[in-house]
């Protein structure tokens, strides 16, 4: 490790999960070694750390392939990475504040976001075996954390909070990003956005914007006016099911749409299918179905006829690749993407984010941060609840 001005302490305060189950399973500790940087690695201090609903899902064991009641570890490899303890969250901001061998030390001190995957090679243009920080190895629930020193992206802008960058991490945003390449979304194309008001959701009507694509926004009536403003073309209430393709085509000018980006699943799969297949006439390319969430259940039942007589291609999207990465970041950088922060939390109330996030309330939109104790005051005071006493009664 390279020598550092920075006073690195030999321990620290981190969360860990110690088992699949509810919260009772993050325990905060303060005597947790601190990691070291490896030859490659920077050993980043953290500032802010978004929480994604995979670190539920992954703590409580929600991730079954084979059977419908399964509870088991997210294992890509044939065996799961998840072991216990381990420190989960995702998506990291802080500063560089020592490196390892082959790292130069003109990196010490840069403030960055993390890419949070943990890659199985060093292609840049597809990712077939996801894992990542936070599950696979551990993550930034915590004071410090060691990582490969080319995923640590540097983003200098002033004007960004570190709360801010954290919330605009690669879970969420390459996520959404990964679902529309998948997909090919292209300028001038109609696109449904599932689960609109969270974290992916916002992504992606940020990015429909960025590359020319027109959004349409699926959520809540309170949040059309902040979805609106966000960039979504109109905001379609999930409401009464028999009516909803209706509704989108009323929306849309009786026009179909182009591509879905599906972060709900269950009973709305085949009406998200409905709304692109209206009018095959119509249409100048194939219609796209992108999945990568199923909030709303994990099985849907589909006619498979009318998928394949309809061409409807489905796209299952996790996490996505090194060059759409980069791209982010680059969008971060310019400015042309911009943070959709709800709320900050202290590392050691985590148990009461996690409680928020899932009794979340009707005006929550965009992300929730975690940040360490003794970063609070800088990094997270100014982004905590305005009324701690409607927190704590969404809280029960």
């Amino acid at each position: 490790m390279v020598e550092s001005a920075y006073t690195v302490p030999t321990t620290m305060a981190a969360m860990l999960l110690t088992g699949h189950g509810g919260v009772e399973k993050l325990e905060y500790r303060e005597d947790i070694a601190t990691p070291k940087p490896q030859a490659g690695d920077v050993l980043v201090q953290v500032t802010a750390t978004a929480k994604n609903n995979t670190d539920r899902k992954a703590r409580e064991g929600l991730y079954p392939t084979k059977e419908k009641g399964e509870v088991t570890s997210f294992a890509m490899g044939g065996t799961p990475t998840l072991t216990f303890p381990r420190i989960q969250g995702a998506d990291v901001a802080g500063r560089i504040v020592a490196v390892g061998d082959g790292v130069d030390a003109e990196r010490i001190g840069q403030r960055g976001l993390l890419d949070f995957n943990i890659y199985a090679d060093e292609r840049r243009d597809i990712n077939l075996t996801p894992d990542y920080f936070g599950h696979g190895a551990d993550g930034g629930y915590a004071e410090y954390i060691a990582v490969p020193a080319d995923q640590f992206h540097h983003v200098p802008n002033p004007g960004l909070h570190d709360a801010e960058l954290a919330s605009m991490g690669m879970c969420s945003y390459q996520t959404a990003y990964h679902m529309m390449t998948a997909a090919n979304v292209s300028a001038g194309e109609r696109v449904l956005v599932s689960g609109a008001s969270g974290g992916v959701g916002t992504a992606l009507i940020q990015l429909c914007r960025i590359v020319g694509a027109i959004p349409y926004a699926v959520s809540q009536p309170d949040k059309a006016e902040a979805l609106r403003a966000l960039g979504a073309e109109a905001v379609i209430d999930r409401g009464d099911l028999p009516s909803f393709v209706e509704r989108v085509l009323d929306t849309t000018g009786g026009k179909p749409i182009d591509a879905v980006m599906d972060l709900v699943g269950g009973e709305m799969t085949n009406l998200f299918i409905d709304t692109m297949i209206v009018d095959m006439q119509g249409r100048t390319s194939y219609p796209r179905l992108s999945i990568a969430g199923a909030s709303g259940g994990n099985l849907s039942e589909i006619m498979w006829t009318r998928v394949y007589l309809y061409q409807v291609q489905i796209f299952g999207v996790s996490h996505g690749t090194r060059e759409e990465a980069e791209q982010l970041v680059a969008w971060i950088r310019s400015g042309e993407l911009k943070p959709v922060l709800h709320a900050a939390f202290k590392l050691s109330e985590l148990h009461d984010a996690e409680r928020y996030f899932v009794n979340r309330s009707s005006n929550y939109l965009g992300k929730i941060v975690i940040v360490p104790d003794a970063q609070w005051a800088s990094h997270g005071a100014p982004f905590a609840l305005n009324d701690s006493s409607n927190a704590d009664q969404e809280h029960c």
